[in-house]
């Protein structure tokens, strides 16, 4: 395939001529020429926005009160269950990675998330036999004796449950949004705004997740039975395997392509060997082949002239192309699109970097926030206190509601204004999330030194809805920084490899979790002085936490101008003109008709 297409760069003058006339001749080449099978599109939406929904009922229902469950049932103290904890969840953040490279390079994004599925079902399955079965954890404890704690046999036996729910997750993760993407036709206006909606509603149906989990799944683990707390979670992810298996007759499948990182190291190879070389004054100085109309890949880059020593990589020498056209050594000759590609990497990572520190204030309502509830007023009427965690729930209730009026009012409202179809850029959407990141922290600052000063003055004990402002803002952070994120990774990266895109979000999470234990620590290590408690004390009444908000809306205000920066330099991939968007939708035709 890749040989027919490269020996019309030296046989024909306009490659957009070449395609139309040799590529397919036993295809009727016309842009009203339909597809024997349309694109999935909103069809296909209840079968993956159903499988995504079930899988994160059942992951999160793992996680939500793992924690609790290592320390009631396994017997482990808090700095054990602490690094088991820690150690899962950065793994299971960062395997996305690999799943996202297998899925990209060999086995598609179909196959990764059904079998992926079967590891996750499997993990679940075998986390519920730890609480049912006596012989897979330690026995229960009484009031004369001591606590024993797990066996080896035992301990291997959770972490080989854990293994598996990770691997689950590696595929699914990085999957999941770039096959709900690949059901939209990115050619057309009416697929660009399905994929806008789709990522506002992905996030939707998360965020109700969360809320079912932090309650009902919560409850039932606690007050109920932890068989039956895990063995719903268990059900939940055998119906997303049959949701997700019921609708293969209406989803597009793109094919993967090989190693997506071997063509990149070969434009870095082409243009160091290259590099005392001067940039052609034409682009006919360049190998630039159509694309294969079998590839996944549906945007033909045009050349630009940011960083251009990258350009050299596609200047064609003597001797570097056979009289077939094929290149002689894809090492020593790369094409403009394969350019292009290794560019668009190079301009998203500083993007990525200020989004690891943008997440750092989200990390704070699961740690230090539930530590603020547990020393606040809980009760709703006699009988009834809230669990501590579930104070979240008031962010997750934000994001549910917010996001409809959003994708629904708000986008309509500002595409008057702005002309742009999803009513502001992904970066301009992902700044207005890290300013609600910083008033949050700010706001949250100013509740905790209330608190404190009630307690400590008068003794008395603030209701836990005063912590409303703050979790409320955060909602909103969320609902612009990371959906924000989730679409300009995806938008961005090179379509063969959005899932490693979304991948880089996951490690985002991963990466903001690790720079924010590193600021606890630090902290925790240099603010006591002079007989005083560190910030960061036990006793939220003897420490200053709000200091501490105030530290880390400081870190978001200054990562706000980094991240200015960046934006304002940033170049979005360019638009294609007229003439290859024709011959996109072109290619479009003819791979529909090949799936």
């Amino acid at each position: 395939m890749e040989g027919e297409a490269e020996s019309k760069a030296s046989s024909c003058p306009s490659n957009l001529q070449c395609f139309t006339k040799d590529a397919n001749p036993n295809l009727s080449i016309s842009l009203h020429n339909k597809s024997k099978r349309e694109p999935g599109g909103w069809k296909s939406m209840p079968y993956i926005l159903g499988n995504e929904t079930f899988e994160r009922l059942a992951s999160m229902g793992l996680l939500a009160n793992f924690m609790v469950y290592l320390i009631k049932i396994y017997h482990m103290n808090q700095v054990s269950a602490t690094g088991l904890m820690g150690l899962w969840t950065g793994v299971t953040n960062f395997l996305p990675l690999l799943g996202a490279f297998l899925s990209d390079a060999y086995i598609g994004r179909y196959w990764t998330i059904a079998i992926a599925s079967f590891f996750s079902f499997l993990g679940m399955a075998s986390m519920t036999l730890t609480a049912w079965l006596p012989q897979l954890h330690p026995p229960g404890c009484n009031g004369s004796t001591k606590c024993s704690g797990p066996t080896a046999s035992q301990l291997g036996f959770l972490v080989m449950s854990l293994c598996l729910v990770s691997i689950g997750s590696a595929g699914i993760r990085p999957c999941s949004i770039p096959f709900g993407v690949d059901q939209f036709d990115s050619t057309t206006e009416k697929g660009r705004k399905g994929i806008a909606s789709f990522y506002n509603w992905y996030y939707a149906t998360f965020t109700v997740v969360l809320v079912f989990t932090l309650t009902i799944v919560v409850y039932i683990q606690d007050s109920v039975s932890w068989v039956l707390g895990y063995g719903i979670p268990t059900g939940l992810m055998f119906c997303s395997i049959v949701l997700f298996f019921m609708g293969t007759r209406v989803y597009v499948l793109i094919k993967p392509e090989g190693s997506i990182f071997t063509g990149l190291a070969q434009v870095a190879v082409a243009a160091y060997k290259k590099r005392h070389l001067k940039l052609p004054d034409d682009k006919m100085g360049f190998y630039d082949p159509p694309l294969d109309p079998h590839s996944v890949v549906l945007s033909k880059l045009p050349l630009t002239n940011q960083f251009s020593f990258l350009n050299k990589a596609a200047i064609m020498m003597e001797k570097e192309i056979n009289p077939d056209g094929r290149r002689v050594n894809k090492w020593n000759l790369s094409s403009i699109q394969q350019v292009e590609e290794l560019k668009c990497l190079f301009r998203v990572f500083p993007i990525w970097v200020t989004g690891i520190l943008s997440l750092t204030p989200i990390i704070q309502q699961s740690t230090f926030s539930i530590s603020q509830a547990l020393q606040m007023n809980r009760h709703m009427g006699p009988n009834f206190q809230i669990p501590p965690a579930s104070i979240i729930v008031i962010s997750f209730l934000t994001i549910t509601f917010f996001i409809p009026f959003y994708d629904q009012f708000l986008v309509p409202t500002l595409r008057k204004f702005t002309h742009h179809p999803n009513g502001i850029t992904e970066l301009q959407r992902m700044a207005v999330g890290i300013i609600f990141a910083v008033l949050s922290m700010i706001v949250a600052g100013l509740i905790e030194m209330q608190r404190r000063n009630r307690a400590n003055n008068d003794g008395s004990i603030m209701s836990v809805f005063w912590l409303t402002p703050q979790f409320f803002l955060m909602g909103l952070c969320e609902a612009f920084n990371i959906i924000g994120q989730i679409e300009f990774f995806n938008k961005e990266f090179p379509e063969h490899m959005r899932t490693m895109g979304n991948a880089f979000s996951s490690c985002s999470i991963a990466l903001s979790s690790y720079v924010n234990t590193a600021m606890v620590l630090i902290v925790h290590r240099t603010t006591a002085a002079h007989g005083r408690p560190d910030w960061l004390v036990d006793d939220l009444n003897k420490g200053r936490l709000d200091y501490f908000y105030y530290v880390v809306a400081t870190m978001a205000f200054c990562n706000f101008f980094f991240f200015l920066y960046c934006a304002n330099n940033y170049r979005y991939k360019a638009h294609v003109s007229d003439a290859q968007r024709d011959l996109e939708l072109v290619i479009s035709s003819e791979k529909r008709l090949d799936v």
